[in-house]
């Protein structure tokens, strides 16, 4: 086996600092092992005891009988790299290390983190300040976690991942109080080695997974991330993810607007809707989203019955799907006549939805019959069963009753619990119906759902033809040298003239003809408009005049009189848009949306991120444009001509090669505003910035 599978699949396990007294935490790897069945061979270390529960203590790890597969670490952090020498001389594939101490402290912890890996040579490590994994499938734990003291918890296809080890605890609990199956749980903490990319990509090819949960406090290699998740998605496993630290993100003060606009949490939305993650927006979802993809039951619309018989229940789901754009159509005629021979009496009501049948008394019978019928109807893609407080009297009949349907279809089958009963929503999870006790659960684990059947990575890199570079000079450019680099990768640009004075500016605006827009030129002031340096709809014969005042104006603003000027044609008919890239430590992404001086304002805005090599592709390109709020506007909303979203598309394309190709040489690159122009003109750039850097040998500058 491969050192993460002898990791989390061990035959032998080491126990390093194991206590012999059980009030202490260094007792509980030795006893958790025992307590839940760990078929192989446990070796305690520890050179003050002989035994420990009844197994023979060893004094250090040249002495065990056997090469360990793994080696749980419970020294202190002046101590730990000592083990993990040991064990890395022995042979050992893998060491966990709990002891806290290290980069979470500082630069003294950091320097210790680096020596316990220099310890371990080709040995690989789960921590430090870890507190383990959990090998569900095979009554594995390797950890000192406390929620190990239950007596069982379910197994199930849900693999979880989490870089805090207290989080880790948590949702076994909760997992196994709610009747949710998990296979593997593991805490990866200070990743000095093994990190989430690792794991996800172990857990793409494990059998006993089918979704992967992951909690995660930052990605710290982007590129080995969006592989181990493209690869999970390849191999049909939804990935699941919990970013937290979304408040301290915040907006980057920037020379364009596109580093306000694109903060570094959406930087990781951009990232996980690139290789096709969910992502979970409450700590909740992060068990109900896998709990409904476990189910592996594929929503195909989104068209919901609710069954309840309960009726204020039945609206709070109702109203719920609603606000999330699911509809609830009423029972078609064939379906209500196939409810009506079921229940005789007029106390059911079967023209609407939720279809109220007043089970009274909890008939089982009625239930199944209810339930096989709205899962055969052509009118619904999903159902959700209200479980009422009748159902409190015999769970299990009722649970049975609902899991006997389930071979009858495909469709999705969920469940509101509406009184607080977690002993009848865990019985209803386990036999295959994920139960939620919040109707707003219910919405999101549809959502889930229907994004899993639609949501898809994003296509790979185009090969675009390389563009020369070598003459680019160095610094912030000026409008128009911005332009001319956009250009010259495909982003045509508007018909303008640089000048230096009035006289030069009428000529100018004679030449290109009717009313023309002026700008102060600088490569220093980007904001031109924020200190008087724009002036639009200029007449040729005012020109000159305009000129004087606006030198004036950006005098008294910035204490320096502009030297030269730039003379535009005037874009009319056109729809401004902002295109722009943004770096960050995740990478480079592209960003698109409505644009000019209310950028900021409006933000209706979206991100792409660059793949690992090369531009977006045209596929892309277009998610991006009708991804956007205003859409609309581009595709002829209410008789308005329509824009040329060819020409637009192209642009993007064009604009993310200069971005990989220029790499990180770029420091900042956007045009505001690109016109795009009525279906055939085309699009015209009419202000762009570009900041360089000095010559870098890195190509996409795409995370380390």
């Amino acid at each position: 086996m491969n050192p993460l599978s002898r990791l989390i699949s061990p035959k032998r396990v080491a126990v390093i600092g194991a206590s012999a007294d059980p009030a202490k935490t260094a007792s509980r790897p030795v006893a958790y092992l025992r307590k839940h069945g760990f078929t192989g061979d446990i070796y305690p270390v520890n050179p003050k005891a002989d035994t420990i529960d009844g197994l023979r203590c060893y004094p250090d790890v040249a002495s065990l009988p056997e090469v360990p597969d793994v080696g749980i670490v419970l020294l202190g952090a002046q101590h730990a790299h000592l083990a993990v020498r040991d064990l890395a001389a022995r042979g050992a594939a893998a060491a966990i290390v709990l002891a806290s101490g290290y980069s979470e402290t500082g630069e003294r912890g950091a320097s210790r983190q680096q020596q316990l890996l220099g310890a371990a040579g080709s040995m690989r490590i789960l921590g430090p300040n870890t507190i383990g994994l959990v090998n569900v499938t095979d009554n594995i734990p390797l950890s000192a976690s406390g929620a190990l003291e239950m007596d069982h918890f379910p197994a199930g296809n849900i693999g979880v991942v989490s870089q805090s080890g207290g989080i880790l605890g948590s949702l076994l609990s909760r997992a196994a109080a709610r009747g949710i199956g998990l296979s593997k749980l593991v805490s990866t903490s200070n990743e000095v080695d093994l990190d989430l990319a690792d794991f996800v990509d172990y857990l793409a090819d494990d059998p006993a997974t089918q979704v992967i949960a992951l909690y995660v406090e930052s990605v710290r290699n982007t590129a080995t991330f969006r592989a181990a998740a493209l690869k999970a998605a390849q191999a049909g496993k939804p990935l699941v993810v919990y970013k937290i630290g979304r408040s301290e993100a915040g907006a980057r003060a920037a020379v364009s607007h596109t580093g306000a606009l694109a903060g570094a949490d959406r930087m990781y939305d951009a990232l996980f809707r690139q290789v096709g993650a969910i992502r979970a927006q409450s700590f909740s979802d992060l068990l109900d989203i896998p709990a409904a993809l476990s189910t592996a039951r594929v929503l195909k619309g989104r068209r919901v019955a609710i069954l309840t018989s309960t009726g204020g229940a039945g609206t709070l789901v109702s109203d719920s799907l609603g606000v999330a754009g699911f509809d609830t159509p009423p029972p078609d005629e064939a379906t209500a006549a196939s409810l009506r021979a079921l229940q005789t009496g007029d106390h059911a009501a079967l023209d609407r939805n939720p279809i109220d049948v007043t089970l009274a008394g909890l008939q089982p019978d009625l239930l199944r019959g209810a339930i096989r019928t709205l899962l055969a109807s052509r009118s619904y893609d999903a159902l959700a069963i209200i479980v009422g407080s009748s159902s409190l009297a015999m769970p299990a009949l009722m649970a049975g009753a609902i899991a006997d349907c389930l071979p009858d279809s495909d469709k999705p089958v969920i469940a509101y619990v509406s009184p607080h009963a977690p002993d009848v929503a865990a019985l209803l999870t386990q036999r295959g119906v994920p139960a939620f006790a919040a109707p707003e659960s219910c919405t999101v684990a549809l959502q889930a759902m229907w994004h899993a059947a639609n949501l898809k990575p994003q296509g790979g890199p185009i090969e675009a033809r390389q563009i020369a570079i070598d003459d680019l000079p160095v610094g912030s450019l000026n409008e128009a040298q911005a332009k001319q680099v956009f250009a010259r990768f495909g982003v045509p640009g508007v018909k303008e003239i640089v000048v230096t004075d009035g006289a030069g500016a009428e000529r100018a605006a004679r030449e290109l003809g009717g009313n023309v827009v002026l700008k102060i030129l600088s490569g220093e002031i980007t904001h031109k408009s924020d200190v008087g340096g724009v002036a639009v709809n200029v007449a040729p014969d005012r020109i000159a005049a305009r000129v004087d005042r606006m030198e004036g104006d950006v005098r008294e603003k910035t204490g320096a009189a502009p030297t030269r000027y730039v003379v535009q044609e005037m874009v009319a008919g056109g729809t401004e848009l902002i295109l722009g890239m943004h770096r960050d430590p995740l990478g480079t992404a592209i960003l698109l949306g409505m644009g000019g001086v209310t950028a900021e304002l409006l933000n209706d805005t979206t991100l792409t991120m660059l793949p690992a090599a090369g531009g977006l592709s045209q596929a892309d390109a277009l998610a991006m444009v009708q991804s956007l709020k205003t859409w609309p506007l581009l595709d002829g909303f209410r008789g308005r001509p329509k824009a040329d979203v060819d020409a637009l598309v192209e642009a993007v394309v064009a604009f993310s090669t200069l971005a990989a190709q220029l790499g990180d040489r770029i420091i900042e690159a956007e045009i505001n505003p690109l016109f795009v122009l009525p279906q055939g003109q085309g699009v015209r750039a009419a202000d762009g910035v570009l900041v360089l850097g000095g010559r870098d040998t890195s190509v996409q500058g795409q995370g380390s």
